[in-house]
C-alpha cells in the first residue's frame, strides 16, 4: 500500500506549508485566494466532465453520453443525501473538531479537500495497480499532483485540509485491499461515470468559494453511488 500511503503523506504535507502560508496572508488577500481557489476547481471540473461526456468518432463527429446519467445521478444522490442529513451531521462533527481542537471551518475544508482527491480514475486505477502489479507510479503520480493543490487549499481553508488525508487513506487503501474482488466488476465505462458525476461534485465547490453560493456539498456524496449502481446493473443483465 506504498502508493496510497505516499499520497497521504503528500496531502498532510502540502497542507501544512499551506497552512503556514495562511498565517502570512491577510484578510482581503485571503478573498482572493478563495475566488482563485473556486475558479481553479471549476475550470478542473468542467474539463473533467467535458472530457467524460465527449469524444470524437472516426469521422470527425463530436459524440456526447452520459448526460441522463449524470442528472439521474446528482438528483438521487442529493436526495439520498439530504434524506440522511449528511451536511447536518457532518457540520456537527466539524462544530466539536473546532471546538475541541480550534480548527477554525474544519467541516468545508474536510470535505471540499476529500471530494477534491478522491475524485478521479486516478485514484481507483491506481490503487488496484499498486495491489495487484506491485505498481504505485500512478499513486506517486497523484501524491505530487495533491501535494501541490493540498498548498494552495489549505492557504484557502486552513489546516482542516490535512484531515482529507484520511479520506484517501481509506478510500484508496480499501480498494487496495479488495482489489482482487473488485477489479472484475470495474470497467472503463464505470470509471468514465464515476469520474463524471465526481467532477459535477467539484463544480459545487468551485461555486461555493467562487461565488459565495451555500450548495451543501455533503448531501451530493452518495450521487457517487449510483454510476456504480448502473454499470454493475448493465453487467448483471449481460
Amino acid at each position: 500500500m506504498l502508493g496510497t500511503v505516499v499520497n497521504a503523506g503528500g496531502i498532510i504535507v502540502g497542507s501544512l506549508l499551506g497552512a503556514l502560508l495562511k498565517k502570512r496572508i491577510n484578510v482581503s488577500s485571503m478573498e482572493t485566494v478563495n475566488k482563485l481557489m473556486g475558479i481553479t476547481i471549476l475550470i478542473f471540473g468542467f474539463n473533467g466532465i467535458i472530457s467524460s461526456m465527449f469524444h470524437v468518432e472516426a469521422d470527425g463527429t463530436l459524440v456526447s453520453q452520459g448526460g441522463l446519467l449524470l442528472l439521474a445521478s446528482v438528483v438521487a444522490g442529493t436526495f439520498l443525501g439530504s434524506a440522511l442529513r449528511l451536511e447536518e451531521r457532518l457540520a456537527g462533527l466539524g462544530g466539536w473538531v473546532e471546538r475541541k481542537f480550534h480548527f477554525q471551518g474544519f467541516a468545508k475544508g474536510f470535505v471540499s479537500s476529500s471530494i477534491l482527491y478522491c475524485t478521479g480514475a486516478m485514484a481507483i486505477i491506481g490503487a488496484i495497480n499498486d495491489s495487484l502489479r506491485g505498481d504505485p507510479s500512478t499513486l506517486v503520480a497523484k501524491a505530487i499532483m495533491d501535494a501541490t493543490i493540498s498548498v494552495v487549499a489549505a492557504a484557502a481553508m486552513g489546516i482542516s485540509v490535512a484531515f482529507s488525508a484520511v479520506s484517501v487513506f481509506i478510500y484508496q487503501g480499501s480498494i487496495f485491499l479488495f482489489a482482487g474482488m473488485l477489479e472484475p466488476y470495474i470497467s472503463a465505462a464505470m470509471l468514465n461515470d464515476i469520474s463524471m458525476v465526481g467532477y459535477a461534485l467539484l463544480l459545487c465547490i468551485g461555486f461555493n468559494f467562487a461565488c459565495g453560493s451555500k450548495i451543501k456539498t455533503a448531501d451530493t456524496l452518495p450521487s457517487l453511488l449510483v454510476p456504480v449502481l448502473f454499470n454493475m446493473l448493465l453487467m448483471w443483465k449481460k
